[in-house]
């Protein structure tokens, strides 16, 4: 059986989806399957797909039945039992008051912050640990399970490389996303006195700003939150705000003997709207382009959950002779990438999120190969970056492994990888391809169900409605005064979504481990709530 198998441009090899001029013809399969004409997706929304699956089957799109039927045609349902789903007893705690039974799963809607932990891993975890009883150091050569530690990064890299469309020369595993940007921004922001600045989102997360001031000691940034300087906003006449610290990107301009406030570009959105256009963006980059080193933006945006038009920012930062740069963390296993095609310069990402390998999980970078033989790039320089031929002879020169190899600079840790492993492999199994798609009618599902139960809704979804701009998030704007109310009453019936104080509320429903039915249930109690919180 096959939902909406498509992302868009399709898949040359997805037998099922025919395309004749303005419809999709897509032939579901299987226990109470029909076949399904849909519009083009450029010219619909998912809510749309929605309305058009609801009338072909003769249901509610908000009864049960119907998020039923769409769960008894979805092939990738069977990976929900990959995972482990928190129960509702675990997740409130001991004492505290349960509608209903404590062992039944919670509605786990919070991907974008920590994905849930495959079973799997607990197995690959414990026979590493069973490896390094037994056989000690041995094990980096000498390893049961076919996982010799001297090539442990070899076991991800082919996966991790499929999910960002790049090859596997041009991707690497190691160490964590802020250490991982310094460590490439070390390499791709190399500023002169006619280039200098950085052009990035004002609404960055954190762990891009994330690092120390005192930056070259071997990455020893900082681990405390200060609050942030004023910053030149040069797109708009927007007051700073404080959450917006600019840690890293700061850290970075002011090592090389610049002012933020000369050299950072904060490319805001418009008043009165939550996400970029891209012709804004691209306006700056025009503009600024002849002075800007480097353009780094995030490939989805941690907070609305836009999905920039990475390959459009890439072409036009390239036009003005900069380096471009992407944040993946938000977007690596959410929405598909093509690195190479597109020509991005680096990128790097965690694995935490959408990738499910567990809480500070190891990260990963992508260096195109264009780059991969340039050795007079400066960079920082690590004994397991060095050519793996020689690595072990520990040579006075360092010679750089070819390839994003070049760039690593310690063995990756054992435990952190295979966590990274057992995610992958599911990875491997369920395709980007259909992963998209089941995401795309996932969080369409989410968007109807909102619409529909909130005529007047005392929330504003500030994420894009095309589905082509955004991944697997919805987020929720409420009253400063009432959001922490809701989301609170959320959580006490298993609701687990992501709050950012003091407005929103995001909700984001995997496709690997979420059903349809946890979607509906999700609108179902979210409209309980604020049914008692806007009495």
């Amino acid at each position: 059986m096959r939902i909406l198998q498509y992302a868009w441009p399709l898949p040359p090899n997805i037998p099922t989806v025919t395309w004749d001029g303005a419809v999709l013809n897509i032939i579901l399969t299987g226990q109470n399957a029909l076949p399904i004409r849909l519009p083009h997706p450029s010219t619909m929304s998912s809510p749309h797909q929605i309305d058009l699956l609801a009338q072909e089957a003769a249901v509610d799109f908000r009864s049960k039945e119907f998020a039923a039927l769409l769960d008894s045609r979805d092939e990738l349902a069977h990976l929900r039992h990959e995972f482990c789903i928190p129960r509702r007893g675990e997740v409130l705690g001991e004492g505290a008051q349960l509608r209903g039974d404590a062992d039944e799963p919670c509605i786990y809607m919070c991907a974008n912050s920590l994905g849930l932990m495959p079973k799997r891993t607990r197995r690959l975890i414990m026979e590493e640990l069973d490896i390094w009883a037994k056989k000690g150091v041995e094990g980096h050569w000498n390893h049961d399970y076919k996982r010799p530690w001297v090539n442990i990064n070899e076991t991800v890299v082919d996966v991790s490389a499929d999910l960002v469309g790049a090859h596997p020369s041009e991707v690497a595993i190691m160490n964590t996303l802020t250490g991982n940007l310094h460590t490439l921004m070390a390499s791709f922001y190399v500023p002169t006195s006619e280039r200098y600045k950085i052009i990035c989102e004002a609404k960055a997360f954190s762990s891009d700003h994330v690092g120390g001031v005192f930056f070259f000691r071997f990455l020893c940034y900082l681990t405390t939150h200060s609050q942030p300087s004023r910053l030149m906003f040069t797109l708009f006449d927007l007051r700073p705000r404080t959450f917006l610290s600019q840690y890293a990107f700061e850290s970075q301009i002011k090592w090389h003997g610049y002012k933020p406030a000369d050299a950072l570009v904060l490319v805001s959105p418009r008043e009165g709207e939550k996400h970029l256009r891209t012709d804004d963006i691209l306006e700056v980059i025009r503009r600024e382009g002849s002075n800007t080193a480097l353009v780094i933006f995030s490939g989805v945006q941690f907070y609305t959950g836009q999905w920039f038009e990475m390959e459009t920012i890439t072409k036009a930062g390239h036009k003005q002779g900069c380096m471009v740069g992407w944040d993946l963390a938000h977007a690596v296993g959410n929405v598909p990438i093509r690195l190479h095609d597109w020509d991005v310069d680096f990128a790097c990402w965690c694995s935490y999120k959408y990738l499910n390998a567990g809480p500070g999980g190891i990260a990963g970078i992508f260096v195109h190969e264009r780059h991969a033989t340039d050795y007079e790039r400066p960079r920082f320089a690590g004994w397991w970056g060095n050519d793996k031929n020689t690595r072990f002879q520990m040579n006075k020169e360092f010679q750089p492994s070819a390839g994003a190899d070049g760039y690593m600079l310690s063995n990756p840790s054992v435990l952190n990888t295979v966590s990274l492993l057992g995610s992958l492999e599911i990875f491997a199994q369920a395709t980007m391809p259909r992963l998209r798609a089941k995401s795309l009618l996932l969080t369409g599902y989410l968007e109807r169900l909102l619409d529909a139960e909130f005529p007047h809704a005392p929330f504003r979804i500030i994420t894009p409605r095309d589905p082509a701009q955004r991944g697997a998030q919805l987020s929720l704007i409420f009253a400063e005064d009432k959001m922490v109310t809701v989301f609170t009453g959320l959580h006490s019936e298993s609701i687990i979504c992501d709050e950012r104080k003091p407005d929103c509320i995001r909700i984001s429903p995997s496709p690997l481990y979420n059903s349809f039915e946890d979607v509906r249930r999700c609108v179902e109690v979210l409209k309980e709530v604020i049914d008692r919180v806007y009495l």
